[in-house]
């Protein structure tokens, strides 16, 4: 009835994650299931839960993978010297909206109602990457010059980390009718932009210094 699959345990779990986070970002939380999983993989269900004890277990790694890639691709991309530091950025937003673009619209607030550990233990993965990424992306920007030395890295990192927990929160994403992919980009954008014109900008310091 089931096909042969690899008898490493290392490999089989590979697999299970690999599809688990197919189907969780394609069809959702509560599309996703067990049944659904041995199906694709062509292994009985007593196989997957010889590897993982439930489905939340195996969202909850593939939630934690989600941020070890971003926090690889930051380390790859920022520290980077043969890119100028706007080529950086840019890639950074490209492969950050691209990542967050995968998620389902719905799949936030799926979790925060049929998944409360998942959903938390995505805001404290949040919370703890930022600091990693977002300080690599001040810091790159200050030595090469383009971010001001008078930004505080530290305050600046915290700005961003708790703009990140609100904006993504559901309620805030249904209440602007955004997806996660736009949400991120428009901050970011409006964060590194920020609201002055180069004239506004020039008047305002102008009086902050007098």
């Amino acid at each position: 009835m089931f096909e042969a699959v690899p008898s490493d345990p290392i490999t089989q779990r590979a697999r299970i994650v690999a599809a688990a986070r197919r189907q969780l970002f394609t069809f959702g939380y509560q599309a996703l299931t067990m049944d659904a999983l041995a199906t694709e993989l062509g292994m009985s269900k007593k196989t997957l839960y010889v590897h993982f004890a439930s489905k939340e277990t195996i969202v909850d790694t593939v939630v934690e993978g989600f941020a070890e890639d971003v926090k690889a691709m930051a380390a790859t991309l920022f520290d980077d010297d043969s890119q100028s530091y706007a080529v950086k950025l840019v890639r950074f937003t490209e492969a950050m909206t691209e990542r967050f673009a995968r998620v389902p619209p719905t799949l936030f607030r799926e979790l925060q109602r049929y998944a409360p550990a998942v959903y938390r233990r995505i805001e404290e993965l949040r919370f703890n990457t930022i600091p990693v990424v977002f300080g690599r992306l001040v810091a790159a920007g200050q030595r090469t010059g383009e971010v001001r030395a008078a930004v505080d890295p530290v305050f600046a990192t915290e700005f961003w980390r708790h703009a990140m927990q609100g904006l993504m929160h559901p309620d805030t994403t249904e209440r602007l009718g955004l997806r996660p992919d736009q949400v991120f980009t428009r901050a970011l954008n409006l964060f590194c932009g920020g609201l002055l014109t180069p004239a506004g900008l020039h008047d305002y310091e102008k009086l902050t210094k007098a």
